[in-house]
C-alpha cells in the first residue's frame, strides 16, 4: 500500500483525523479523547495491522501551551509506517495510556511522563523513569528552569 492509500485508510477509520502536512509518511492527527479507541482500529484492521509501536515521544509547542503526542507505528506484516498525532494543553496533559494495545508503550509512556509530565490514564505503572522522584519539573518542556542551566548570553 502505498503512502496516498494508507494516508486515505487511514482518515476512513475516523472522520476527524485530519493529514498532517509535511510529514514523511501517511500522517493523521486525532482528538485526544478519540485517541484510544483510533489507534485500537489502526491495530486491528486486516489492511493496516499496525502490531508494532516503534516510538511514542512528545514535543512541547510552548507558544499555543499544548503538548503534541506522536505515535510512530509499524506493521510488520504489510510492512509499512503511519505517524499518529494529538494534542493536550500543557496544563491539563492527561490521555488514555495504549498499554494495552502494546507492552512497549509502558516504558514509553513512563519517559513521556518524567520528561513532559503527560499523565496516562490507566497505566499499569506510571512512574519517573530516569529521574529522580523527588525532582521538580519536567526537563523537556521548553519553559523548563532550573539552577543549573546554562543561559545563552
Amino acid at each position: 500500500m502505498d503512502n496516498a492509500a494508507l494516508l486515505a485508510a487511514l482518515q476512513g477509520l475516523d472522520a476527524e483525523a485530519k493529514p498532517l502536512e509535511k510529514a514523511d509518511r501517511a500522517a493523521v492527527s486525532i482528538p485526544p479523547e478519540r485517541l484510544f479507541d483510533y489507534l485500537a482500529k489502526v491495530r486491528s484492521q486486516p489492511e493496516l495491522n499496525f502490531d508494532f509501536l516503534l516510538a511514542h515521544t512528545a514535543v512541547h509547542w510552548n507558544e499555543a501551551n499544548k503538548i503534541e503526542l506522536l505515535y510512530q507505528l509499524y506493521s510488520t506484516e504489510k510492512r509499512h509506517y503511519c505517524l499518529v498525532s494529538t494534542e493536550v494543553a500543557a496544563d491539563k496533559p492527561v490521555v488514555k495510556s495504549v498499554s494495552a494495545l502494546w507492552r512497549i508503550a509502558e516504558w514509553q509512556e513512563r519517559e513521556v511522563y518524567d520528561l513532559f509530565g503527560v499523565l496516562y490514564e490507566g497505566h499499569p505503572d506510571l512512574r519517573r523513569l530516569f529521574l529522580d522522584d523527588s525532582w521538580q519539573g519536567f526537563p523537556l518542556r521548553k519553559d523548563y528552569k532550573d539552577d543549573f542551566m546554562l543561559e545563552r548570553e
